[in-house]
């Protein structure tokens, strides 16, 4: 198989499962640190030339992160597009599997190993209101329908925008303060949020700040993302 990724989160997936099968990945596939492949351009704006130049077998993309009308031209090119849809967990290990059928390889143990870790998770003993910014200038949060949500209601964590209209609504800095939510989480993706950018923003608010990987990447990470999240949340809370 000759695989393109257009997914971080999945670039990592295939080259743990499918070693050699990667030919292109995006300019955002951060891991395997290693990954020596092709780099095709953004995930919002690949090189459609490039990815057909490597002529893969298949190329993997995801509806929420690659743009309908780059996929479509791929596959007026005579492509094979395989589009991953992922709002939770659940639908996360699906799509994994699909994926990694689709690229003709056993199933991977680490994709058991990441089933069994949530699976093993105890119910939450208290539940926690939060606010999630993803991004700043203009500040942008989770809203609905989000997988990362799912991951956070999963660890105890209710996002205070969770029925918003919109799945990445922007709210303005004040009623973010406002809504006086118990804890501020900080991933580092994709704005890359630090000790010194965005706890600044919520004084007298807990704020954990969290791995972007953990949050909102479904490959391997999820074995290792309920131990991870878990531990920075209870940190900030203490």
């Amino acid at each position: 198989m000759r695989v393109v990724s257009l997914v971080p989160s999945l670039t990592e997936a295939i080259a743990r499962s499918a070693p050699g099968a990667l030919v292109g990945a995006t300019d955002w596939c951060t891991h395997p640190a290693d990954l020596d492949v092709e780099r095709i351009g953004g995930t919002k704006n690949p090189g459609l030339d490039r990815i057909v130049a490597l002529a893969p077998d298949l190329v993997i993309a995801n509806e929420e992160e690659n743009r309908a009308p780059d996929l479509e031209a791929l596959r007026e090119a005579g492509l094979q597009v395989l589009v991953t849809e992922v709002r939770d967990v659940p639908q996360a290990f699906r799509e994994l599997a699909r994926v990694v059928e689709a690229c003709g390889v056993l199933r991977p143990r680490w994709l058991d190993e990441a089933e069994k870790a949530w699976a093993a998770l105890a119910p939450p003993s208290r539940r926690t209101t939060a606010v999630v910014p993803i991004w700043r200038r203009p500040w942008m949060v989770l809203g609905r329908d989000t997988f990362a949500g799912d991951v956070l209601s999963r660890l105890g964590v209710d996002h205070l925008y969770v029925t918003h209209e919109d799945r990445y609504p922007r709210i303005p800095l004040e009623e973010l303060r406002a809504a006086a939510p118990d804890l501020v989480v900080l991933p580092d993706e994709p704005y890359r949020f630090t000790p010194d950018d965005g706890p600044e923003a919520f004084p007298g608010l807990p704020c954990a700040l969290v791995s972007g990987r953990h949050l909102t990447w479904y490959g391997p990470s999820l074995a290792e993302a309920p131990r991870a999240l878990g531990e920075a949340l209870r940190a900030a809370l203490r």
